[in-house]
């Protein structure tokens, strides 16, 4: 599917829609809304909106202020991946200060991210996602595939231990399933490891431009390592209950592929930086940036176009389009050219301006406080997704093929994860195999995958730091001084996907500041060329399988796609019908899509 309104969406609309919403949809102080027009005679989403009620405006309030304390203040963006936050604005100081931090500092700092990513995932897979899966959900929206699920023998029931389909279901029901239950213990002890390496959750008290102030200790990294050898055994629990679910909907649902399909068109800036070769120059990016233990990549229609920092970088444009801002074609450009040289185009996020201006709602036009990132390729602005975060890490790191350190290793096709003898179940290898497409099963499945794989790392990353302890090397800060004219940048993986933090210094503070996480990519509006965001292409055409129609729907296939991508941890969830009123269309408007 490519990012246009197709000629099924343009024949559906001259026949009875139902306008449907979803408004809010999300934790994130409810500002997302899905705004739908539902055919239910073909059984497919005619049209399909992103829309966000909120304006945060961070970027204008970092101006003038102390660039030492960009990190405490974006982290405070979110109140679920502050941390991530936190992190990248490290990354961006670091460059503008000139500082490399003590390797220990870096592994300390890795292992809190593992943990974050171990957390959120876990809680969002097991607790807010497995719930559309579960028997409850399924009996209410499909109930042929529950009783088909009843007598699907579990193919890997010895590994996890229900013996159907169905009783997978029944563990993921809220509060009453046990696997629900479960994952929520194992959700306060991830958070524990998180508060050992960066002092509290979710915004981080020992996190620094230069390093920790974390004490490291041999004991630190047992307390830390007791509990993730847990979370090891967790997942080979987890993994092959995940791969008999999603395998099932498939087998039970034909067609249910192109549920959430849109063209592969994944983004991924790299995670855990790899201490021994990173130095934060960004003259070193390209080198340093291929070094991280999730490999930045661009896929395109399945293959990577680039792992190069310096080239996604470039390669980042703000479009606004149908959001609620004014242009900034007049106002001052801040960077003409990069640290290398390379000339830096006026929409990239060092050069933005942020101009609100506050609209009625209009789907015809202005509907949204999210900006339109796209990442030009040289002919077009391409609408990257993050697949969530884990569908595009995993892509983009085993098209590298670079990673391989004992725990895990890709291979050019592949992601293969190594998990030790644990307490009571032996050694397991499990293999993320690049899949055929980039749907919603695909993302939901990429990230219990990722969930084994920052445990695998953050093994590695545990040893490394305790090398490092009884070496007496024990340093985890480094000092520095803060230039009074500086340009750098950020780049890291927040939880559901992409994140950058864009910074100018001028006269020794901020003059300007632009953080762009997963959000704004994920749920971007229609861009000024016309084409939709990941959520509204992803919907926009897809079919339904729900057995309900009119007043019962429950709309649980669109809400699964959304709920794929991992936007800030959907919950309280509303419904709109919109009184049923069906919609004699006359004509469909045309959208100018880049060619």
């Amino acid at each position: 599917m490519t990012a246009t309104t197709s000629s099924k969406g343009k024949a559906a609309a001259k026949d009875g829609l139902v306008e449907m919403a979803w408004d809010p949809i999300t934790r994130i102080v409810g500002s997302l809304g899905i705004y739908t027009k539902i055919d239910f005679k073909n059984a497919t989403v005619a049209e399909c909106h992103s829309t966000s009620s909120i304006f945060r405006g961070y970027s204008l309030f970092m101006k003038g202020k102390d660039p030492r304390d960009a990190h405490f203040i974006t982290s405070r963006i979110c109140g679920i991946c502050g941390d991530n936050h936190a992190t990248c604005s490290c990354y961006a100081q670091n460059m503008a200060y000139g500082v490399k931090p003590p390797h220990l500092g870096e592994w300390i700092v890795n292992l809190g991210e593992a943990a974050e990513y171990m957390f959120d995932h876990n809680i969002f897979q097991e607790n807010l996602v497995g719930v559309d899966y579960c028997e409850r959900m399924v009996k209410e929206t499909n109930p042929s595939v529950l009783a088909k699920a009843e007598n699907t023998p579990a193919p890997n029931a010895e590994a996890h231990g229900y013996k159907t389909v169905a009783d997978i279901m029944r563990a993921l029901n809220p509060f009453s399933g046990e696997f629900y239950r479960e994952a929520l213990q194992v959700s306060r002890s991830t958070r524990e490891m998180f508060c050992l390496m960066e002092g509290r959750h979710v915004h981080p008290s020992t996190l620094y431009a230069g390093g920790v102030g974390t004490v490291a200790t041999v004991q630190l990294m047992t307390d830390y390592l007791t509990r993730l050898m847990r979370y090891v055994e967790f997942m080979k629990k987890v993994v092959p209950m995940h791969d008999d679910l999603f395998d099932f909907f498939y087998e039970a649902l034909p067609g249910y592929e192109n549920v959430g399909l849109r063209r592969t068109l994944l983004g991924c800036w790299g995670s855990f930086q790899d201490p021994e070769y990173c130095n934060f120059s960004y003259a070193d990016m390209t080198d340093w940036g291929r070094k991280m233990f999730v490999t930045p990549g661009v896929v395109v229609d399945g293959k990577l176009v680039t792992n190069d920092l310096v080239d996604i970088n470039l390669g980042i444009r703000i479009l606004l389009g149908s959001s609620y801002y004014e242009d900034w074609n007049d106002q001052e450009t801040f960077v003409t050219h990069d640290p290398l040289g390379n000339p830096v185009d006026r929409r990239h996020p060092w050069n933005q301006h942020t101009n609100p201006h506050p609209a009625k709602r209009d789907l015809e036009d202005k509907y949204s406080w999210v900006m339109s990132p796209r990442w030009f390729d040289g002919k077009d602005h391409l609408a990257l997704d993050t697949g969530g975060g884990p569908l595009a890490r995993l892509w983009s790191t085993a098209l590298s093929g670079l990673v391989d350190n004992g725990y895990v290793k890709a291979t050019g096709h592949s992601v293969q994860i190594e998990l030790p003898k644990t307490a009571l179940k032996p050694p397991v290898t499990f293999e993320w195999k690049i899949p055929k497409w980039s749907n919603t099963l695909e993302r939901n499945r990429a990230r219990t995958y990722f969930q084994a794989y920052a445990a695998a790392c953050a093994l590695h990353f545990a040893e490394k730091a305790l090398a490092e302890i009884r070496a007496g090397r024990t340093q985890t800060w480094e000092k520095f001084e803060v230039p009074d004219q500086a340009i750098s940048c950020g780049f890291t993986e927040a939880v559901r996907g992409v994140l950058s933090h864009h910074m100018v210094i001028r006269d020794g503070k901020i003059a300007n500041y632009h953080p762009y996480p997963p959000t704004p990519w994920n749920a971007s509006p229609r861009d000024s060329f016309g084409t939709p965001g990941p959520y509204e292409d992803a919907v926009q055409d897809q079919p339904l399988f729900e057995e309900n129609k009119g007043d019962a729907f429950k709309g649980i296939d669109v809400m699964r796609t959304v709920r794929s991508f991992d936007p800030c941890l959907p919950c309280g969830v509303h419904m709109y019908l919109g009184g049923g009123k069906t919609l004699q269309k006359l004509h469909t408007p045309t959208m100018a899509t880049p060619e």
